[in-house]
């Protein structure tokens, strides 16, 4: 069985930084992509940013610049380092992971929530 369990959620004054951690246990092999998704009330969850096969990094174009995501894979953790955060960036931020041979285990985590408000 595999989990992810997000941490580093909270209120942020705008213009303020979090570190979102998201840890994965169990026993995920091939790696097919980990990463970052957020949902805002009343939208759809959008990608933020992944690892995707090779390393590769994908960010969405409203973080570019401001978000960094960066991984321990010894420790099975992913982490997003927020700055700059604007109130639009407001939403529950989930871990995500797809792993298998043929990429066909996705899993979420229960998601954190990240408030930017003066």
């Amino acid at each position: 069985q595999v989990q992810l369990v997000e941490s580093g959620g909270g209120l942020v004054q705008p213009g303020g930084s979090l570190r979102l951690s998201c840890v994965a246990s169990g026993r995920l092999f091939s790696i097919d992509a980990m990463g970052w998704y957020r949902q805002a009330p009343g939208k759809q969850r959008e990608l933020v940013a992944e690892f995707t096969g090779g390393g590769r990094t994908t960010y969405a174009d409203s973080v570019k610049g401001r978000f960094t995501i960066s991984r321990d894979s010894a420790k099975n953790t992913v982490y997003l380092q927020m700055t700059s955060l604007k109130p639009e960036d407001t939403a529950v931020y989930y871990c995500n992971v797809v792993f298998g041979f043929r990429a066909e285990y996705d899993y979420w985590g229960q998601g954190t929530q990240v408030t930017v408000s003066s």
